[in-house]
């Protein structure tokens, strides 16, 4: 059988990782003349050491690797308060949950794994067609169940969540 082995770093990356690697051994100053290199302007006065340096390993990062995405970004600005950020998030991840047909969804149930291909204009399960995640996840269970939530693509009600 053979071994699986691990692609080499790209140059970019390895240079990347040089830099960073850099940055670790750099007292606050010299943190801070780094970022004024980096953002062209003066780094905030009363920003400690740890977030200077995780700021420009991820600016770093970002230029080389790429940045967020620019709808995670517009959610990233548009939120105040943590309370904000979670609701946006759950919105934002609802979107993000939006299925393309060929996609299969796998629930255990009852001991056994049952596998739900995403079609164009349904859900294919033991070789029938299905309307909804709720119409196969009641011919699955015999109960009326919310079927994306039985599926794993919604959070739990608030009354449900781990304290």
């Amino acid at each position: 059988m053979p071994r699986a082995t691990a692609r080499p770093a790209s140059p970019a990356r390895e240079k990347l990782d040089i830099e960073i690697a850099r940055l670790r051994g750099l007292d606050v100053g010299e943190l801070q003349a780094r970022w004024h290199t980096l953002f062209r302007r003066r780094a905030p006065t009363r920003l400690p050491r740890h977030l200077l340096f995780r700021i420009l390993a991820y600016r770093l990062q970002a230029n080389g690797l790429g940045d967020l995405e620019p709808e995670a970004l517009r959610l990233l600005d548009r939120s105040g308060s943590p309370g904000d950020v979670g609701k946006l998030a759950a919105e934002f991840n609802q979107r993000k949950a939006d299925l393309r047909p060929g996609t299969v969804l796998v629930r255990e149930w009852d001991g056994q794994l049952h596998r739900v291909m995403v079609l164009a204009d349904g859900f294919a399960w033991k070789d029938k067609a299905y309307a909804s995640l709720t119409k196969v996840a009641f011919a699955m269970t015999g109960t009326r169940w919310n079927g994306p939530r039985f599926f794993g693509l919604r959070d739990k009600a608030p009354n449900e969540r781990q304290p």
